[in-house]
């Protein structure tokens, strides 16, 4: 058994409460609501778009769309559960944006919606993944990323960077 599978629920579902003993982000930084599926492959997860989150007064104004950033994060997060699944002792790492390949949205996302995204393990070696998604609002594609991660060790990166200015 996989450490994350502890967190599972009867449904394989992973709820937001647990995720955030999996990834190091707290409420106003959580991307992701639920787990829906996860694999060695694949994960899907759900984030419910509401209508008090921080950037709806200004992106934009009096017409609010979830900026593009924020949805290549939250599919961020779920790849980052995704590559912790496939690792040992992941407790002792810190999973890091590397590289965007390529982002492309397709439709605007709203308050009151709720996305889907769904990531593909494509390849994973000792310090890097590559991880392959996409993200829906029901069955309609909003946005396709391709992106690199960085597999670190958390004490070493934290260690180095901490106290920088």
């Amino acid at each position: 058994m996989n450490s994350i599978d502890r967190f599972k629920d009867e449904n394989g579902e992973i709820s937001r409460e647990n995720i955030k003993k999996i990834i190091p982000y707290g409420d106003s930084f959580l991307y992701i609501d639920k787990v829906t599926r996860l694999d060695k492959k694949n994960i899907t997860a759900t984030k419910d778009v509401r209508n008090d989150e921080y950037w709806v007064k200004g992106h934009f104004a009096n017409f609010p769309i979830m900026p593009g950033a924020l949805i290549v994060e939250g599919l961020g997060q779920a790849a980052t559960l995704l590559v912790r699944y496939n690792i040992e002792n992941h407790e002792q790492k810190d999973i890091l944006a590397y590289k965007i390949r390529s982002a492309k949205f397709l439709r605007p996302t709203f308050p009151g919606q709720t996305i889907r995204f769904e990531a593909k393990l494509q390849f994973m070696f000792k310090k890097i993944a590559l991880v392959g998604g996409e993200v829906y609002r029901k069955e309609k594609l909003v946005s396709k990323v391709k992106m690199v991660l960085a597999i670190v060790d958390k004490d070493k990166f934290r260690g180095r960077y901490s106290g920088k200015k």
